[in-house]
């Protein structure tokens, strides 16, 4: 099954890392943009987008996602299911209509 999977804290990750145990093709692993951190503020990537990266996934990180331009990514991935957990931004109906198999 194609999976795009969303999340962005340490608690997404052993959901992502399920999936691709269990066989499933994820087309992409969505997060929120990088945050500043520390005394310096220095960007630092969400801890699923690192986890992401290491497994060779594509990442997106959109700053918005009611603009549309990310819907058009969607299209081109054409995910047959979304799976997001904790992501942190609450989903357009555009995007929960988009997979033919829903959004859990």
């Amino acid at each position: 099954m194609k999976i795009l999977f969303m999340g962005s804290p340490d608690f997404a990750i052993p959901a992502l890392c399920r999936l691709i145990s269990d066989g499933h093709e994820i087309v992409g692993a969505v997060s929120v943009p990088d945050k500043p951190k520390g005394r310096g503020k220095k960007l630092t990537p969400m801890p699923l987008k690192a986890k992401a990266i290491e497994l060779g996934l594509e990442v997106y990180t959109p700053d918005t996602l009611r603009d549309g331009a990310f819907s058009e990514v969607l299209d081109a991935l054409k995910p047959e299911m979304i799976v997001v957990v904790a992501y942190g931004k609450i989903l357009p109906k555009d995007i929960l209509d988009l997979p033919p198999l829903g959004c859990i």
